[in-house]
């Protein structure tokens, strides 16, 4: 018999739960699994993996694409690329609510066949793991980071006059 060879789910699923959780104020958030075949900030992959606030309030120039999730985001107050292909998002959720969808893990081989070289954004010609620090962070440092969230205020805001 002929097997019908169709595409990937993943990337329609990924692109379907962001606008789901935009259309309805969520902060969709990203598991990837931080290999070499991506290219995000070292220091905060934990475990080998690494979530990535992927809000359009978060990132800049979000492209999700059917290989790869392409923006650019601030991580400690740098700016950094990052470049995931869809293959290596373990889930997407709502930060709020924890509603989401996970993926299993894709095999290497078959991220090759996905991710050749033709393919990938032509920002970046080798993808790699990148540090923003040169000493890896404390334990205390893993805790979740809320770059979109100001500072609590220590005291009453108020406007000043200017004429």
């Amino acid at each position: 018999m002929n097997e019908i060879r169709t595409t990937s789910t993943r990337p329609y699923l990924l692109r379907a739960l962001h606008e789901w959780c935009t259309d309805n104020g969520l902060t969709p958030y990203l598991v990837v699994q931080a290999d070499e075949s991506v290219q995000v900030p070292l220091a905060f992959v934990q475990d080998g993996q690494i979530v990535l606030n992927t809000s359009y309030d978060a990132t800049s120039g979000l492209q999700m694409g059917n290989e790869f999730v392409h923006f650019k985001a601030r991580f400690g107050g740098k700016p950094h690329e990052i470049i995931v292909p869809v293959g290596r998002v373990l889930a997407i959720y709502a930060r709020e609510t924890g509603q989401g969808m996970s993926f299993p893990p894709e095999e290497p081989q078959a991220m090759d066949e996905v991710a050749a070289p033709a393919s990938r954004p032509a920002a970046s010609a080798k993808v790699q793991l990148v540090s923003s620090q040169e000493n890896p962070p404390s334990e205390q440092d893993h805790a979740p980071q809320d770059d979109d969230l100001p500072p609590p205020p220590t005291k009453r805001p108020a406007l000043k006059l200017v004429k």
